[in-house]
Parts: C-alpha cells; sequence; structure tokens
C-alpha cells in the first residue's frame, strides 16, 4: 500500500522503532495474542479498550503492519513521549478543538484509504478505574466517511504490567490482545447522519471489547468533557464530515452477522 501523504507526516521511525520496542517487550512480558486471522488485507479502524498508558505499544507490538494513533497534544509536552509516541505513529490532536482537530481527522482518513491501520480509542482517555466506560462516537463517524471495518480489541494485563500514576511498567507479567470480528458499516451508509445509528455501532464495538477482556460495563464517559476526538464530542468533526459524507460505501456490502442490540451492552453482566 502506498504512503498516505507524499511525505509521511507521522510515524516516520515506525519501522526502526518497532525494531527494537519488539524484541524488548516479547523478552520482558508474556503477550498472548488471537484473532489475527481476522484482520482485512486492506485499511481499518481499531478499537481498543484503555486502561494503561503502555497500551499504545503493545497494539503496535503484536500487529503485522503499520498502525497509526491518535493521541491528545499533551503528550508532546513531555520529554518522555514527545519523541517516541510521534516515532511509533501517534497523530497528536489538540482536544481543545480548531483546526488541528480538523488536520488529524484528514490525516486519518488518508491513513485509512490508503490501505492502512488505523487505532483509536473509543472511550476517548484512559479508563483509570479499570471498567469498561461508554464509548465516543467518533470511531463510527471514521468509518461511516472511510468505508472501512472497525475492529474492536481487548487488551487485557497491561493495567497491572503498569497501574496508574506508576512510573515504570513492571516487568515480567503477561499481557494479552484479542482483536474481534470486523464491525461493517456499510449498511449504514444511507444514514450517516442519524445520531442513533452512530450510537447504535459504538455500543456494538463497546459490546464486543467487553466480551474481549470480561471488565464490567459501566454507562458513563471516561472523560469529563466532551472535545476531544475520537468522539461526538470531538471539535468540528461533524461539520468535517458532513461535507465529506457523499463518499459512503456501496449498500451491496455483505451484511454483518447477527448481533445483539445495544441495549444488552449496557446490561449489567450476570
Amino acid at each position: 500500500m502506498g504512503e498516505p501523504t507524499e511525505e509521511r507526516e507521522y510515524g516516520k521511525l515506525y519501522p526502526v522503532a518497532k525494531a527494537i520496542l519488539s524484541p524488548v517487550f516479547k523478552g520482558l512480558w508474556r503477550i498472548k495474542t488471537t484473532g489475527l486471522d481476522r484482520l482485512p488485507s486492506g485499511g481499518a479502524i481499531f478499537c481498543p479498550n484503555h486502561t494503561s498508558v503502555i497500551d499504545s505499544f503493545f497494539l503496535p507490538v503484536v500487529l503485522p503492519r503499520r498502525i497509526t494513533f491518535v493521541g491528545k497534544a499533551e503528550y508532546m509536552d513531555s520529554w518522555k513521549t514527545k519523541y517516541i509516541f510521534p516515532a511509533m505513529g501517534m497523530i497528536p490532536i489538540d482536544r481543545s478543538g480548531g483546526n488541528a482537530a480538523e488536520r488529524a481527522l484528514n490525516t486519518a482518513a488518508r491513513v485509512l484509504e490508503s490501505g492502512e491501520f488505523f487505532g483509536i480509542y473509543p472511550e476517548g482517555t484512559r479508563a483509570r478505574d479499570g471498567r469498561l466506560h461508554r464509548g465516543h462516537t467518533g470511531p463510527a463517524r471514521l468509518a461511516l466517511r472511510t468505508g472501512m471495518p472497525i475492529i474492536p480489541v481487548g487488551i487485557v494485563g497491561t493495567r497491572e504490567i503498569q497501574p496508574p500514576d506508576a512510573k515504570l511498567p513492571r516487568p515480567f507479567k503477561e499481557a494479552e490482545v484479542h482483536f474481534g470480528r470486523p464491525i461493517e458499516v456499510g449498511r449504514y451508509g444511507d444514514r450517516a447522519d442519524d445520531r442513533l445509528v452512530l450510537r447504535q455501532i459504538i455500543d456494538e464495538v463497546m459490546f464486543e471489547i467487553r466480551e474481549l477482556t470480561g471488565q464490567d460495563y459501566v454507562d458513563e464517559y471516561a472523560t469529563k468533557k466532551a472535545e476531544s476526538f475520537p468522539s461526538a464530542e470531538t471539535a468540528r468533526v461533524t461539520e468535517l464530515y458532513e461535507a465529506t459524507a457523499n463518499g459512503h460505501v456501496s449498500a451491496d456490502a455483505d451484511p454483518d452477522p447477527p448481533r445483539r442490540s445495544s441495549a444488552e451492552v449496557l446490561a449489567p453482566r450476570p
């Protein structure tokens, strides 16, 4: 697949960073993966749960192809993450909105349309309490804009490796990365502006993540404010999407297997 831009904006050092980090991570932690056979050959939107700052490293380590993430611009203010996160392909976004959010979304679309992987945390931020929180609709909007499938991802064990506020990760523990069934959005192509459809898609994603991780689900956002990407609270994302919504996928796409309703996502686990 070709580069998403003539000169890659982020992740220029991705091959080098992955070549260094992969053996280090696999030497320090036992990493189990399932569902790699479900990954598409083209572009896809990966939606992992997020309980530890180290999550953003485990997914690139286990994936066979490059993945680009969106991350908060505050990471660029810390010497610890200023260089390594962009090297691993993170696109920084100013969560206060404006043109920075639009540029990040445009870059995400270019990454996907070039056939690459893109990662978005649907909870919008780390869930410091370890529970799975209500998802924001940004990934659904991006999927409808590009026609790309959403891959739910369940990451288990990273919270024990690096708990909240821990300065360094703990070695010699186990982590699991589980890839769920791709969620195709082609059947919603003519309802891209329907907020109920966006909510239904992301509830389906969160249900699949919960099945992969076994986390307790709480029907509230992990974020305290609603201005961050990815989500319905994405700054200017609605305007940008509406301006480009005529590029939806064909309605002839094969339907997905039957899935549970979004109401079941919100139901407490037995």
